[in-house]
């Protein structure tokens, strides 16, 4: 079984996924993407909260 990376850096999050910092910042105060902070600062996001975020706002047909 191999082991996945899920914790990203916002630029990470950002160039592979296209979202703008200020979205996922907003995500991450409401709870919905799990992140590790030094200070205020944001240094790591999980990326499967991302996925689960992005999957649940594309629109079902």
């Amino acid at each position: 079984m191999a082991l996945m990376k899920t914790w990203y850096t916002p630029e990470e999050i950002e160039g592979q996924f296209g979202i703008g910092r200020g979205r996922l910042t907003q995500w991450v105060e409401e709870g919905l993407v799990r992140a590790e902070r030094e200070g205020k600062k944001i240094t790591k996001v999980n990326v499967d909260d991302v996925r689960l975020v992005l999957q649940e706002q594309t629109p079902r047909s």
